[in-house]
């Protein structure tokens, strides 16, 4: 009889448990799977429908024009398309995209121009659908409202500059224009103007985009995993480059001759990205990984010491922080087989400086365990290859007294102001490695002074006071969070802001993946505090239905806490007798 009791209790509880939520019937069950099998045919007819589309105008094209030309731009309108009516789903897909642009690009597309833009394909009509979208449920879109301010300062400045030197440059020659070029040489200054736009600022709407994907603490895990899936995907396919260089499978730029021994070369192209310098009797090692180049790759490996770093002490799952400490020793590894030097140096740096920012130091129980895991991983790859280590860092400073970091900044900026400027620029993209088709550019290869020089120093200013209201704001929005994995999270996030906003060596806001990450990582703080506040709601909901699980917490923290403060007297008494021994002596 008490058996039967107890069990009528407990499915009592359960009852009124489940009363909130009544459970459906067969004919509800069945209109939701009906609906949602809709909804999945829906999908599938547009999917079809977009490649059909892609495919007939590719086919037009590739008869008219060039075969591959016509595949390629046959797939740029089906995802067009896709990511237009889709774009949460297409901001993803540019997401997973764009560290494996640069080995489709130069693997399966030959190195064809239109291939560097695909990933713009997947971005813009992804961006324009979400805003429809936004509108559509009438949700903000300028979600991060405290930015506007500065933003429209740097916009504004930015446009003066285009329409007030780069349009009137239009109707002039290279020559009238007073700027060095052959003869021949492309020249649209305004078209250049916009192209350097949109490298500076064209990005900047992915914090509406990470704030929209981000909607939940699931998601925020999934981001985690994802970026940290990507980083031992890539590191992996870079250390293979390196097998395959090292043991002769791939030349590499060995039988080259004079200054070519000492330059990066698609010809030498192996595996996976572009331009591959790999020259060991000179001591040149410079591998781009799964991007174009060995910069872009050095600075992917940079994002990802903060990224997987994220990973490794903020997940809740065991198994995917042990998976964070592979990536963050794929990462190690990776940055001494490229030959990056700013690698080398940058992701120790930025690695000691997250444990202290973000206060993981302290926490010895997972500090420890991953701290030794580490430890062990990168003492077997020193000990296996010390050559290649000694090599690398002997390679680093001798770079660093060749030319000194602050030396060779403060010359750039002195040649920035040389060129005077004046107060607006010498003209949007004029500085802008990737602009060079419209036009010629000037090499700077620092960031700031490329503002000077472009925007002039008022605008300089003003996109620093822009990443500067970006550091404080999402360190405001992180440090407003509670639950202790979400906030881990934001912490990771914003060290890897506060390091790029106010970076001064090279350009990492003009490169991938930085230029992209930085953005998007800025979205996903400014929303960090709507997920703690989700999780605290269900964790209130959560006690409602429970009471007595909730009463049995306090009462076990009520125990511990009277143990503690028993333990604590009892010590107290001890000490206390052992002074009146010591006087009685």
């Amino acid at each position: 009889m008490v058996k039967l009791k107890s069990k009528a209790k407990k499915k009592s509880k359960k009852g009124d448990s489940s009363s909130d939520a009544p459970a459906l019937s067969l004919k509800e069950q069945l209109a939701i799977k009906r609906q949602a099998q809709k909804e999945r045919q829906a999908v599938i007819q547009f999917v079809m429908t977009a490649a059909f589309i892609g495919g007939i105008l590719g086919l037009i094209i590739g008869l008219v024009v060039e075969p591959k030309i016509g595949v390629i731009l046959g797939a740029g309108i089906s995802s067009i398309l896709i990511c237009n009516k889709y774009p949460k789903a297409g901001i993803w897909f540019f997401f997973i995209y764009m560290p494996f642009a640069g080995t489709i690009t130069y693997g399966i597309g030959g190195g064809n121009s239109l291939l560097q833009l695909a990933k713009d394909a997947f971005y813009f009509p992804a961006l324009f659908g979400l805003i429809q979208q936004c509108r559509s449920k009438k949700q903000p879109i300028l979600v991060a409202k405290s930015l506007l301010p500065t933003l429209s300062i740097i916009l504004g400045l930015s446009l003066v500059t285009l329409f007030l030197v780069n349009a009137p440059l239009e109707f002039l020659s290279c020559q009238d224009a007073g700027i060095r070029c052959k003869p021949g040489t492309p020249f649209f200054p305004f078209f250049q103007g916009v192209l350097g736009l949109k490298v500076l600022l064209g990005y900047v709407p992915l914090i509406l985009c990470g704030y929209y994907l981000i909607d939940d603490k699931k998601k925020l895990l999934w981001l985690g995993r994802l970026c940290l899936i990507i980083a031992i995907i890539c590191c992996s396919i870079n250390i293979v480059q390196y097998w395959m260089l090292d043991t002769g499978i791939c030349q590499g730029t060995r039988g080259a001759t004079g200054d070519n021994l000492f330059k990066a070369s698609i010809e030498a192209r192996c595996l996976a990205g572009g331009a591959v310098l790999f020259s060991p009797s000179q001591g040149q090692i410079r591998l781009p990984g799964t991007f174009v180049s060995p910069w872009h790759w050095a600075w992917f490996l940079i994002s990802n010491s903060a990224l997987t770093f994220a990973a490794a002490f903020s997940d809740t799952s065991p198994l995917w922080r042990m998976g964070g400490l592979a990536g963050m020793a794929l990462v190690f590894v990776s940055s001494v087989i490229s030959g990056q030097r700013i690698a080398l140096a940058l992701v120790p740096v930025v690695t000691v400086t997250l444990l202290f920012l973000t206060g993981q130091v302290t926490n010895l129980k997972r500090f420890l365990p991953i701290g030794v895991g580490l430890g062990v991983i990168l003492t077997i790859a020193v000990t296996t290859n010390p050559e290649l280590v000694s090599e690398r860092i002997e390679s680093f400073q001798g770079r660093a007294e060749a030319s000194p970091p602050q030396a060779f900044i403060e010359e750039q900026f002195k040649w920035a102001f040389h060129q005077k400027p004046g107060l607006i620029g010498k003209g949007l993209g004029r500085a802008t490695n990737s602009t060079r088709i419209l036009g010629p550019t000037k090499l700077v290869e620092t960031f700031h002074p490329k503002l000077i020089y472009e925007i002039g120093p008022v605008g300089a200013l003003a996109f620093v006071a822009f990443t500067t209201s970006i550091t404080i704001n999402t360190f405001k929005q992180f440090r407003s969070t509670t639950e202790k994995s979400i906030r881990s999270f934001g912490s990771s996030f914003w060290v890897f802001i506060l390091i790029i906003s106010f970076f001064p060596y090279w350009y990492p806001l003009d490169t991938d993946p930085v230029a992209v990450y930085y953005w998007f990582f800025t979205g996903v703080i400014f929303k960090l505090p709507e997920i703690d506040k989700q999780e605290q709601e269900k964790l209130l909901l959560a006690e409602e239905q429970d009471p007595q699980a909730n009463k049995k917490k306090k009462r076990g923290r009520k125990s511990t806490s009277r143990n503690q403060g028993s333990s604590r007297t009892s010590r107290t008494a001890k000490s206390r007798n052992r002074r009146v021994a010591r006087t009685a002596r």
